[in-house]
């Protein structure tokens, strides 16, 4: 498929998981893109699986801090005018830190709004002006299933992806008699650069019979080898039909990806 052939994105998280994939697939279906992330190192990895599958001439890198507003600015600016334009945005850079919600300090809770929520208004405030005047601009939106079913030990993550959720609504309601459509993913069980991380991050005494309930209904590719979460390509097909003409009647909605685990 084309579907995003002349069209320039511009995607966040870019240098790992669900973020990474996302860039390579748009990447693979015809977009110039930005791949934009805080890791240089991570953003090369991206560079390099571009260039094995012959796309890396229709992607550009940028090193971001997107709790960063300076960074933002200067970042999303130098993304347009590299890209002539701007028709999608891909807000998928985000953290996660696990913790028991008593024990949660004001530090980590205010880093964890900052880079996922604050995050998502800085880059799209930016880049609503390129994003208005494209025909068919979109804004993609990264929450989670956290953000509307328990997750123990995350109160703040879910709480910014639920922030998330809240502002992609409101940007689909002010801006759609411009045309230009909002949408969020809500992933779950997937595996990701995140997930990979979270289990350094609970706490020693976690209760691991709470995240049972948090196992996918659905069998996938991995779980003869004992895995039960997907790749972060499912994400990345559904983010690239929402991103695309394929969604251009789908707007102030969140698409949850996560296997029936909360079916």
């Amino acid at each position: 498929m084309n579907r995003f052939d002349g069209r320039g994105a511009l995607v966040t998280g870019a240098a790992s998981g669900i973020g990474q994939a996302t860039a390579l697939r748009l990447l693979e279906e015809g977009a110039r893109l930005v791949a934009a992330d805080i890791s240089e190192d991570g953003l090369a990895e991206t560079r390099q699986r571009a260039e094995d599958a012959g796309t890396a001439e229709r992607l550009t890198t940028m090193r971001l801090d997107t709790a960063d507003e300076e960074s933002v600015t200067s970042v999303v600016a130098d993304a347009v005018q590299r890209l002539g334009g701007l028709d999608a945005l891909v807000n998928a850079a985000g953290m996660l830190r696990a913790a028991h919600t008593h024990e949660t300090s004001l530090e980590l809770w205010n880093r964890i709004m900052t880079v996922n929520l604050t995050g998502t208004f800085l880059v799209t405030r930016q880049a609503l002006p390129a994003l208005l005047e494209s025909e068919h601009g979109v804004v993609v939106n990264f929450s989670s299933t956290s953000a509307s079913f328990a997750h123990p030990y995350m109160a703040a993550y879910a709480a910014s992806k639920g922030g998330i959720q809240s502002f992609t609504h409101t940007l689909a309601s002010e801006y759609s008699k411009w045309g230009l459509r909002a949408v969020c993913v809500a992933p779950g069980s997937i595996k990701s650069g995140i997930t990979d991380e979270t289990p350094n991050y609970l706490p020693a005494d976690a209760d691991m019979s709470l995240f049972a309930k948090l196992s996918p209904a659905l069998r996938t590719d991995q779980e003869a080898g004992g895995a039960t979460m997907a790749g972060p390509e499912t994400v990345a097909g559904v983010v690239a039909m929402l991103a695309s003409d394929d969604g251009a009647f789908t707007t102030g909605t969140e698409i949850r990806i996560d296997g029936g685990t909360h079916a």
